[in-house]
């Protein structure tokens, strides 16, 4: 039995996920894909693992303005040499592949770059704090966590007593479609803006999940007014 198999088994996926045109995809990404990646995505869409563990999907939340905010965010980290909570890894070698509700984020280590179905799996949590490495596939670290056989310091104790199921998203708009450009990020206005919308847990220094950056940048790409 494969991994997606032990995958599909803990939690059932949706009947009907949209299609995905991986060579399209990975030509407009310029790089190959892991091919447990493309088998999970394929199987289940967008979507929650656990109503906690989203992974991005190439229709939803695997490229745009969020990413690349984050991964030069972990550049000047380790530029700066943070001793008090340093970056583990290259993070030129780090592509972010998913995100908690709680605003911890996964990265594949792409180490070999050449070598996509090697990559290993770090978790990063909200504050840039602390790091957990897995050696092994995103598919594999998906079910090592929810079989409970792997606990990342990072989740909540309860996170197996919930709902052991997949949560379908809706499909975002490629971020290759024609649109109004993306916001420029002010983190400062961002917190106050999260902190008047309800992220009452979002701390007044550290990195700002990416989720809540997404939500800010919809909610004010019209205009300071919103939609």
């Amino acid at each position: 039995m494969t991994s997606i198999d032990d995958l599909i088994r803990l939690c059932p996926p949706p009947a009907s996920p949209p299609t995905v045109d991986w060579p399209a995809v990975e030509s407009s990404l310029d790089r190959r894909l892991p091919a447990d990646y493309k088998q999970l995505a394929t199987v289940y869409g967008p979507g929650s693992f656990c109503r906690f563990i989203r992974v991005h999907h190439p229709l939803s939340g695997l490229t745009g303005p969020a990413v690349a905010d984050l991964q030069r965010q972990l550049q000047r980290d380790r530029d700066r040499n943070r001793s008090n909570f340093p970056v583990p890894h290259d993070p030129r070698l780090l592509v972010v592949v998913g995100v908690t509700d709680n605003g911890d984020h996964l990265f594949w280590i792409t180490d070999p770059e050449t070598e996509p179905n090697n990559w290993h799996i770090a978790v990063n949590d909200r504050d840039g704090r602390e790091w957990f490495t897995f050696e092994g596939t995103l598919t594999d670290f998906l079910v090592s966590v929810l079989s409970g056989e792997t606990a990342v310091p990072q989740f909540p104790e309860g996170l197996l007593r919930g709902p052991m199921d997949f949560v379908p998203s809706a499909v975002r708009p490629s971020t290759q479609s024609p649109g109004p450009a993306p916001l420029p990020v002010d983190t400062n206005v961002i917190r106050e803006w999260a902190w008047a919308n309800g992220y009452d847990d979002l701390p007044p220094r550290g990195r700002v999940p990416a989720a809540i950056i997404d939500a800010w940048r919809e909610a004010n790409q019209d205009g300071p007014g919103g939609r």
